[in-house]
């Protein structure tokens, strides 16, 4: 019997330990609240992002071990859906003590397995938690509609319904929070989910699984299953399926769309992005340059609300030279390591296409102002790492403008208007996120009415919302038209029936009508 990895907080001495290819563990799947090992004979290897030493491996489960886990989600729906909305609320009220409890194992795991900064892996955790904490109260976000008296005797009222079994296909750049928009939504609002983890960090969602078993999460409510295209396509086939939540890249996305559409379930896609700032003369010189410098290089740039575009209007355009003398300073390393700004990028092949699109995005004219390839961590000579690289003049034709790079690399032009800015903005066929630095409330207000994104910051660098709001990505970051968590969370788990009722305290006599009926004329 294979040994089976189910990540534990592990100390440092341990977090980079070799491991030999004979005897390392599997991560299990979840399913019907036990961590069972997979009898699949594929598997994928998870490798440190620091050093690439193999940490464990990953199933691709047999199709067997799929049927069951959507087959136990079906029979949990069950019994489920009929638990109260504010009990099924105070299991997450638990879940969310655990998870502050435990956020520095999920740290340490998603370190370990992602490679961004433990201070940042605390906050992937901490943005997950505040979605938990706002499903808490998700009994006013299920509150349907009423009115009375349209005819004699006659109401109409509706419900939030829950769909069914739903499935969460999730991305590598946040191990924890993205699992956390996805199944507590889902199961508060009364649905069970079969979860996807990445199969290049699983561990911190297999951490969920165990704290939400704990906080009194029934069996099959969540079930977690291992794989890659294979796990997917079951996902957007399986008949019980009713809605898909998927967020990562722009092939997987599209194609997730197009294949669970067809079968007739709801999903939403969050897809790439290209997030633009436009930086205004009046802006706060010191603090602009700061947040571009942290939103831009943060997390390694692997962050789809990451600043990775920069429009310096008019004279803003000197201070690229600030941008650089800054991002020079940032200390590349191991995520572990305290004092390291920028960790490695996820993989070999992630860290091969960023500097390609490098590479590729100076011989389209752009001036390389810093260049992060070929960096060397002592210790960790054998990392996924790219420090920090800027380029200046980059036109809408250029490569590294084109593709999202998801990489530590800002890429920059100088326009002469905030027109222009807008301009070129709008023309991006992403629409994620963007921001503008000013102190001039008109501008402020003239960019945020005219700018063409989903989500827009005003001296915020990463205009994510907080819970009490939706994640509102838009154009070509965003498949399907209902958001991720908040109100637009709760309607995509849901459905509306709406029930018409006649109560005629003293009724009319009966009468046979084949007319269409009409009862707001009487």
């Amino acid at each position: 019997m294979r040994a089976v990895y189910i990540p534990r907080s592990l100390p440092a001495s341990r977090v980079f330990s070799k491991v030999s290819s004979r005897s390392v563990a599997t991560v299990p799947n979840f399913i019907n609240g036990k961590f069972e090992e997979s009898k699949a004979t594929k598997f994928i290897d998870v490798f440190n992002p620091a050093t690439n030493e193999l940490l464990c491996r990953v199933p691709r489960s047999t199709p067997e071990e799929l049927k069951r886990a959507e087959e136990g989600a079906k029979e949990a729906f069950k019994t489920w859906r009929e638990v109260p909305i504010q009990q099924r609320q105070r299991v997450f009220f638990n879940f969310q003590k655990l998870i502050r409890d435990h956020t520095e194992e999920l740290a340490k795991s998603i370190t370990t397995e992602q490679g961004k900064t433990l201070a940042d892996a605390r906050g992937d955790v901490f943005r997950g938690l505040e979605v938990v904490e706002s499903t808490c109260g998700m009994g006013n976000l299920m509150m349907g509609e009423s009115l009375e008296n349209l005819a004699r005797g006659l109401d109409t009222y509706s419900y939030r319904q829950p769909l069914g079994v739903t499935a969460g296909i999730c991305p590598f750049n946040f191990p924890a929070m993205i699992p956390l928009w996805m199944f507590p939504v889902a199961n508060v609002t009364g649905n069970t989910m079969l979860l996807k983890p990445s199969e290049r960090d699983p561990g911190a969602a297999m951490i969920l699984a165990r704290l939400a078993k704990e906080a009194g999460l029934p069996d099959g409510v969540l079930q977690i299953v291992h794989g890659a295209e294979e796990t997917v396509n079951f996902l957007c086939d399986a008949p019980s399926v009713r809605a898909i939540s998927f967020v990562g890249g722009n092939n997987a996305g599209e194609y997730i769309f197009a294949r669970g559409t067809a079968n007739g379930k709801r999903v939403q896609a969050n897809l790439g992005a290209k997030n633009h700032a436009t930086i205004m003369p009046d802006a706060d010189r010191e603090a602009t340059v700061n947040a571009l410098v942290g939103a831009g290089f943060g997390a390694a740039g692997q962050r789809c609300m990451a600043l990775s575009t920069i429009l310096f209007v008019g004279e803003t355009k000197e201070w690229i030279h600030d941008i650089v003398a800054k991002a020079k300073a940032l200390k590349v390393g191991s995520g572990m390591d305290p004092t390291t700004d920028v960790g490695p990028l996820i993989t070999k092949d992630a860290k091969k296409r960023a500097e390609t699109l490098i590479e590729q995005g100076v011989k389209d004219g752009a001036k390389l102002l810093l260049d992060g390839r070929g960096i060397k961590v002592p210790g960790f000579e054998n990392g996924n790492f790219v420090g920090p690289t800027v380029l200046m003049d980059v036109d809408e034709n250029n490569a590294a403008y084109k593709e999202e790079i998801f990489g530590p690399v800002l890429v920059c032009k100088a326009v002469d208007t905030l027109e222009d800015a807008i301009a070129f903005t709008n023309a991006s066929k992403y629409g994620n996120g963007c921001a503008i630095f000013t102190s001039s409330g008109p501008v402020a207000r003239k960019f945020q009415h005219e700018i063409d994104v989903g989500q827009v910051g005003i001296n915020v660098p990463i205009p994510v919302p907080l819970p009490f709001f939706s994640f509102t990505g838009s154009r070509g970051s965003i498949r399907g038209d209902v958001h991720f968590y908040g109100k637009q969370g709760a309607q995509f788990f849901t459905q509306i029936k709406t029930i018409t009722s006649n109560w005629d305290y003293k009724p009319a006599a009966s009468k046979l009508s084949l007319s269409m009926p009409t009862p707001g004329q009487k």
